[in-house]
């Protein structure tokens, strides 16, 4: 793998985002109906706190890998593409379920190694990696570097989290709004695929990356298997957490407008982290103030999209199933540039940047316009906007915006 480009001319390509996919499972198991079933009376209003009314949950139907297939399926059939046509499957999940009980739990062989097997991909490499919920997008970013090189043609990263067993957990544990597991009780189930290929396309824009780790603060978020819990338990301290990723995220970002060489105003799309309504506002707010400081932009050109009020935080493939939203309503247009914002714990921050281009735009001829299909999600009493919170620093409420529970 460490081979020069092909040809040994030192060229390099430039990748694509072909297609994405995703599945969500059809159980829905609403914030109401999750607090009705806690063992304590906790007296926490959650859906105020974080804006999530409801999440898609597994019910004895499936597990990481059937939804990380499912989600590869989706993104192959967009792409009109082939199993066979793949060269690399990366599984990038936190979680690693299988069988019908979320206690079953298998680390080998690696996911990605599974869905190869269970769509026919049998000559492509297969392995996972793992960065919490900057996964799928640390993924991308591997296949990203490989295209370049000219080491591979195409690839998919893939996800399925199976974490409503930690939402279940919580509800058996938590008894105030101090408990560690208060931000597990956002979390929901969804499979994710990007298909990452060679640009064939001469003037194609390149698909842009930036990350750090602060590894000082890994242990702000610990996720777990326990003996007497089915599936995994999590536990976080969300106001440090919170603290910690609005101090190093704008820092980050700042370096990737400084790269990329044009203002803040000329991001079509931006794709935050779905960990609440409340946090992505004051994070919104908080990069926004920063790279206006340092004259990278006055303001973001569109609103943020938020998902987290539908689908609750769904780790690593909340990026994907947020932008499949948008290409199903009809937000996205050739020639947009999208941000996807990393924030996973670790603690990781970063971004991935690239442009809606027509053939990625034309794999849903049945989308809506986004006057016909209605924003997501109703309005919140934190003042979020109905679907999008306002990326400018006039979001009314943000200042003084709770650090409400984050789960990366």
């Amino acid at each position: 793998m460490f081979d020069p480009p092909i040809g040994g001319s030192g060229e390099t390509y430039k990748a694509r985002v072909a297609a994405v996919g995703r599945s969500l499972p059809a159980t829905r198991l609403t914030t109401a109906e999750l607090m009705a079933s806690t063992k304590h009376r906790t007296k926490i209003d959650l859906q105020r706190y974080t804006g999530v009314r409801e999440r898609r949950v597994l019910d004895g139907d499936g597990n990481s890998h059937t939804l990380a297939a499912e989600a590869v399926r989706e993104a192959l059939s967009r792409a009109q593409l082939e199993a066979g046509e793949v060269d690399v499957i990366i599984g990038c999940g936190v979680t690693k379920s299988r069988g019908l009980q979320a206690r079953t739990w298998a680390i080998e062989p690696p996911l990605a190694m599974d869905v190869a097997e269970t769509l026919g991909a049998r000559h492509a490499r297969a392995f996972d990696i793992g960065n919490a919920c900057a996964g799928m997008l640390t993924g991308a970013m591997v296949l990203n570097n490989w295209i370049r090189l000219g080491w591979i043609r195409r690839g998919v990263v893939v996800s399925g989290e199976n974490l409503s067993p930690a939402a279940r957990n919580a509800a058996r544990h938590v008894r105030s709004l101090l408990s560690r597991e208060v931000a597990s009780l956002t979390v929901g189930d969804a499979g994710a695929a990007i298909i990452v290929e060679r640009a064939e396309e001469p003037d194609a824009q390149d698909i842009l990356f930036c990350g750090a780790t602060v590894a000082k603060h890994s242990r702000l978020c610990l996720g777990f298997l326990t003996e007497r819990d089915p599936g995994v338990r999590m536990f976080t301290r969300p106001v440090a957490l919170h603290n910690a990723a609005m101090t190093n995220m704008p820092v980050s970002y700042q370096q990737l407008m400084e790269t990329l060489g044009y203002p803040l105003e000329e991001l079509d799309h931006v794709i935050p982290h779905q960990t609440s309504k409340a946090a992505i506002k004051t994070g919104i707010k908080k990069i926004t103030e920063h790279l206006a400081r340092h004259q990278l932009g006055e303001r973001l050109h569109s609103h943020a999209v938020v998902t987290v009020d539908r689908f609750g935080n769904t780790a690593s493939t909340s990026h994907t199933v947020a932008f499949v939203d948008e290409l199903e309503a009809g937000r996205i247009h050739p020639g947009e540039r999208v941000v996807m914002l990393a924030l996973a714990s670790g603690l990781v921050v970063g971004a991935m940047v690239f442009t809606a281009d027509e053939a990625l735009v034309a794999g849903y001829p049945d989308r809506g316009t986004a006057d016909e299909i209605p924003l997501n999600g109703a309005p919140a009493a934190n003042g979020v906007a109905n679907g999008h919170t306002n990326g400018v620093l006039d979001a009314v409420g943000a200042a003084a915006a709770p650090a409400a529970p984050v789960a990366p």
